[in-house]
């Protein structure tokens, strides 16, 4: 008996039969499908899916939320796994790139978000949310807006797909008891996987922290050599500060500005005295990949925002190009070069110990900062992560230095 051609398109477009179970959304009385898993597991396809079958039941205005807006187009809509490759001819959205938003035939909408622009998830409602790669959000924030717009329906329902990292959003999400975890590693995907990629990628991280967080997904604490720990930052966090009597914004530059690159780490912080004693209040990290022209501007606008009194830049990469650079943007910026002549942990260390006495205080939730604080280890000689750095230099100069003059720098 031969198959007809529908039949056959059918077949081919029909999740439940090609899905793994770890794949199909979960049955049961839960708001948030959070799905941990490895790289390569299949996230994306089964976000994608997920959101084919939330159309299915009758949901209808839906929202895609990624790191940035790159993310949530080249993944989530119009990647090879993404929503307009894994949907079938017949019940393919349109996507309108100028307006962020995918209709479906049956009158169905999503808009498209990013991460990055929190204030964008401020106003929309939706009966359902995908939430791609979370712990990775450089705005943590972006969720909460997102829940206070999930309001539509008789169920609306969220779903997360990330490779884990134990930044605050999972953590809580994990302890949540309306949450439905699924955990998935590289390995359940890998007859799909490109030979090449378990040769050269798995083999080379299998047995190592990094392998058992990226292939297996396991959710790992801090890092038992880390100078920071989370629950020393939690304890410490704070709403609010007291009257500051000097603020900072420290950047570690990053020397080129590609997909590649490091970050270039750029931290906000102030200090005021309590009960006598000078105290630190870490208030924004806006680190990130940016073109030189872009870090400037933003480190410009923040200095701005923050009303800061002074700028701080590692001037080992680059030298006098970082201060050229900011001068473009703002030639009466007050600006002090400092030089990394000692090694990362010497210069972490002390700042580590102000931690350990109980005078920095993180303002909010600063995830990817800490994360970094959290995880890197300065025994095992490996590189500093940009956020760190910032840090450092800016509590250095704030609780270490003389007011008005950078540690090992030069203010000008």
């Amino acid at each position: 008996m031969e198959m007809s051609d529908e039949d056959a398109a059918a077949i081919l477009y029909d999740w439940q039969i090609w899905a793994r179970p770890s794949q199909l959304l979960p049955a049961g009385d839960w708001t948030t499908w959070l799905l941990l898993a490895g790289r390569g597991f299949g996230k994306t396809r089964t976000g994608a899916e997920g959101i084919r079958e939330l159309l299915a039941r009758g949901y209808g205005r839906l929202g895609l939320i990624a790191p940035t807006a790159a993310d949530t187009r080249d993944v989530m809509v119009e990647g090879e796994s993404g929503i307009l490759a894994t949907s079938p001819p017949w019940a393919r959205p349109i996507y309108e790139a100028s307006k962020r938003r995918l209709t479906w035939p049956n009158g169905a909408q999503a808009a498209l978000y990013s991460a990055d622009e929190p204030e964008r998830l401020r106003g929309p409602q939706h009966d359902a949310i995908w939430a791609d790669e979370l712990a990775a959000w450089r705005r943590p924030e972006a969720w909460d807006m997102a829940m206070f717009g999930l309001r539509l329906g008789e169920r609306p329902l969220a779903l997360v797909t990330t490779t884990p990292k134990p930044v605050r959003l999972v953590r809580e999400l994990l302890s949540d008891p309306t949450t439905f975890v699924t955990r998935g590693s590289t390995y359940d995907n890998s007859a799909n996987l490109a030979p090449s990629f378990v040769a050269q990628i798995v083999k080379k991280y299998e047995g190592t922290r990094l392998g058992r967080q990226e292939l297996h997904a396991e959710l790992l604490d801090d890092n038992p050599g880390a100078l920071w720990k989370r629950t020393q930052l939690d304890a410490l966090r704070v709403d609010g500060y007291p009257t500051l009597e000097r603020i900072v914004i420290a950047i570690d530059p990053a020397v080129t500005s590609s997909e590649e690159s490091d970050e270039t780490g750029i931290v906000v912080a102030g200090r005021a005295q309590v009960n006598g004693e000078a105290h630190a209040f870490v208030l924004d990290d806006v680190s990130g990949r940016y073109s030189p022209n872009e870090w400037a501007q933003l480190v410009a606008n923040t200095f701005r925002l923050q009303k800061a009194d002074r700028v701080i830049a590692e001037v080992n990469n680059g030298g006098d190009l970082v201060e050229a650079n900011l001068r473009t943007v703002d030639r009466n910026l007050p600006f002090t070069k400092v030089h990394a002549s000692r090694g990362k942990r010497v210069r972490a260390e002390p700042i580590a110990s102000l931690y350990e006495q109980g005078r920095v205080h993180h303002v909010g939730s600063l995830d990817l900062l800490e994360d970094q604080l959290c995880t890197w280890d300065p025994t095992l000689g490996e590189k500093s992560p940009d956020r760190l750095d910032a840090l450092v230099w800016a509590l250095t100069e704030l609780m270490l230095s003389e007011p008005e003059a950078g540690f090992f720098g030069e203010s000008i």
